[in-house]
């Protein structure tokens, strides 16, 4: 069996989780206020305000007159309040935690980008056994559920340029089999769903769907994590169709706001 992806270090170190959390909100979303960057980490506000003005002066963030801290230079994302990645986190943060009060398991939304999947969003259940946050954790897209889903989108031309072998010159071998992945995502097609089993994480089963835009393209993954202990296949259905009215609602949210002048 593969060793999971992510395990947390040994001996972690709260400051810098925090502080790389922070830079994830601020690349993702677009900005915060110290008082909405405490709230999000779970720290008093003097601690989110060292936590930035060290951003800032690594030139991770930026500070505008408004008090409100953006994504600096050294960020890749240029990410902004109306960013699509930000409209699509905020419109579905709600439907998140109602399928966490149906489900009681950790519910997540993911996008793609290349070869990765980033987790924007991120909602844990109340259980003692579950699965803790990945909000702003990278994947490989065709290690996890949303990321299968998402590449299911593909033509063969375009999973060809995702993993092109020049990409993985130095580590062929976390390169996938695209005659496997090809045949994994026709039936991904069919079925609009997608089921982990300790693909990504070890004792992790995760199902998802995909959260659509208007022309029918996916926009994201919605999925919902929990131990496989607890995971029962003739849920699965169930699990599913709740996934799916979430995702929908999600969808029907993004258009009313689209269409607003």
């Amino acid at each position: 069996m593969d060793k999971p992806l992510k395990t947390p270090p040994p001996y972690p170190i709260a400051s810098v989780d925090h502080a790389l959390r922070a830079a994830a909100i601020l690349q993702m979303e677009g900005g915060a206020t110290v008082a909405q960057l405490a709230e999000r980490l779970g720290v008093a506000r003097s601690t989110a305000h060292r936590i930035l003005a060290m951003l800032v002066y690594r030139d991770f963030a930026v500070r505008g007159e408004d008090r409100v801290y953006r994504a600096g230079p050294v960020l890749e994302l240029a990410a902004h309040s109306q960013s699509l990645v930000s409209r699509l986190r905020t419109m579905a943060l709600p439907h998140l935690r109602r399928v966490v009060d149906l489900l009681d398991e950790t519910a997540n939304l993911i996008v793609r980008t290349g070869e990765t999947v980033r987790f924007i969003a991120s909602v844990e259940c109340r259980q003692a056994l579950r699965v803790g946050s990945r909000e702003g954790m990278v994947f490989p897209a065709h290690r996890t559920t949303a990321g299968l889903l998402l590449l299911a989108e593909l033509t063969d031309e375009e999973l060809e340029k995702v993993y092109t072998p020049e990409r993985y010159r130095d580590r062929p071998a976390d390169r996938p089999d695209l005659s496997r992945l090809r045949t994994e995502l026709r039936r991904l097609r069919r079925n609009d769903f997608a089921v982990n089993r300790e693909r990504s994480e070890r004792g992790l089963v995760a199902v998802g769907v995909p959260v659509r835009g208007r022309d029918g393209a996916a926009l994201a993954g919605l999925s919902v994590s929990m131990p496989s202990v607890r995971y029962d296949p003739q849920r699965l259905r169930s699990l599913v169709a709740t996934l799916e009215t979430a995702a929908h609602a999600v969808e029907e949210d993004l258009a009313d706001l689209t269409d607003q002048p």
